[in-house]
């Protein structure tokens, strides 16, 4: 089987574009998380690189067009990977860091009894001449 050089690139460059997107995504994290500024400059260089590649190919340079435009793909799998930092100092982009647990319950604040609602629901439902609920039929 005979490849012409032309699909030969294509294929090499979706195979490392592919592995580099799914190591963004599985390889261990990096000790430090980017900023929020750094992802966002990583951001706004893959989107420029996007459209440099889409000038590109409406210019017809299709070689120079799917160098530039793995560039940006390749760019945006590296801020995924930034991303994923495992520091605790910076939290990223929000305020709280994602793996903090919830608060605890309030002191004084009664659990949500789901068994009184039930039936003060029934009571109604049955009042106002709704029968029983949909999903009970």
């Amino acid at each position: 089987m005979v490849v012409s050089p032309s699909a030969a690139w294509k294929v090499a460059l979706a195979v490392v574009l592919g592995a580099g997107i799914i190591a963004s995504a599985y390889a261990r994290a990096p000790k430090r998380a980017a900023s929020g500024r750094e992802l966002a400059r990583l951001v706004v260089c893959a989107l420029m690189l996007y459209a440099a590649g889409g000038i590109a190919s409406i210019t017809h340079h299709p070689v120079l067009a799917g160098l530039v435009y793995g560039t940006g793909i390749a760019t945006c799998a590296f801020a995924v990977w930034r991303s994923r930092g495992s520091d605790s100092d910076d939290p990223g982009w929000g305020d709280q860091p994602a793996d903090q647990q919830p608060p605890p319950d309030p002191d004084g604040v009664p659990p949500f009894d789901w068994g009184d609602f039930e039936r003060a629901f029934r009571t109604y439902a049955a009042r106002h001449g709704h029968g029983q609920p949909a999903g009970h039929r």
